[in-house]
């Protein structure tokens, strides 16, 4: 395996291949399949609150800061994988798992890296629906149709929809390129966060032919679970969040 430092001592692969990302898929449902539980339980959250948004946008009309909520909330995709992490690093050792030390996890370890992740995710998602806020909230005045499904099916609300996507599209490859190796290693190793980020760059950097392409697998996998009313999250996300764990196994040395 071609392999290149990235100036913390860290070694990451240079060779990833599509061959790569489809046995990492494999290897992901092999592990949901021998804990669902898990997977269903964090999955869940996902759907309960992709359903909430879902009710108060279409149901209630409540489209200002919504639209940016329900277009936002996928970037806490990866922080809400790090007990699947912890699950499949446990299977990969044959370590036993239990609710305790799967939610454990969660704390990370003991460090506050864990704790600090979550604050920048937090932080670019509050960043994200100020911008898309103040993107609805131009359009909207000027076509001067209120803020309803009239005005999104309009030409100017449409128009709307594909600029904040655009900058949406942006902003989620940063927090892709962010957390994609950072949040695995930091369940994986005892680094702090800011190396864990270095390294989750670089390997971008080193195979970004083949992670643009896993960027736009889980882009679509989470848009096709969506759509039968959030359900298919239930096998969608368990089974990404698997895949990423040996997908970090694989790239990181």
């Amino acid at each position: 395996m071609g392999t290149s430092a990235n100036g913390t001592g860290i070694g990451v692969a240079r060779d990833l291949t599509t061959g790569d990302l489809m046995d990492a898929v494999r290897k992901g449902w092999r592990d949901f399949l021998a804990r669902p539980q898990y997977g269903f339980f964090f999955a869940s959250f996902y759907v309960l609150v992709g359903a909430g948004l879902y009710y108060l946008l279409m149901v209630r009309g409540e489209t200002r800061w919504l639209i940016a909520s329900v277009a936002g909330f996928p970037l806490f995709a990866p922080f809400a994988a790090v007990g699947l992490y912890e699950v499949s690093r446990r299977l990969e050792r044959d370590l036993p798992t239990s609710w305790g030390t799967i939610l454990g996890a969660l704390r990370g370890r003991g460090d506050e890296q864990l704790l600090l992740m979550g604050g920048i995710i937090f932080v670019g998602f509050s960043f994200w629906v100020i911008i898309a806020h103040t993107i609805f909230a131009i359009f909207a005045s000027a076509a001067g149709l209120g803020e309803g499904m009239a005005f999104l099916t309009s030409q100017m609300g449409l128009t709307m929809l594909a600029i904040g996507g655009a900058v949406g599209a942006v902003i989620a490859f940063v927090f892709y390129a962010i957390t994609l190796m950072s949040l695995p290693m930091l369940v994986d190793r005892d680094v702090d966060f800011i190396t864990a980020i270095i390294t989750s760059f670089k390997t971008l950097s080193a195979n970004f032919g083949v992670l643009l392409l896993w960027a736009l697998v889980i882009a679509l996998a989470l848009f096709a679970a969506i759509l039968p009313f959030f359900l298919g999250l239930f096998v969608v996300l368990p089974v990404l969040g698997h895949a990423t764990w040996h997908l970090y196994r694989r790239a990181v040395s």
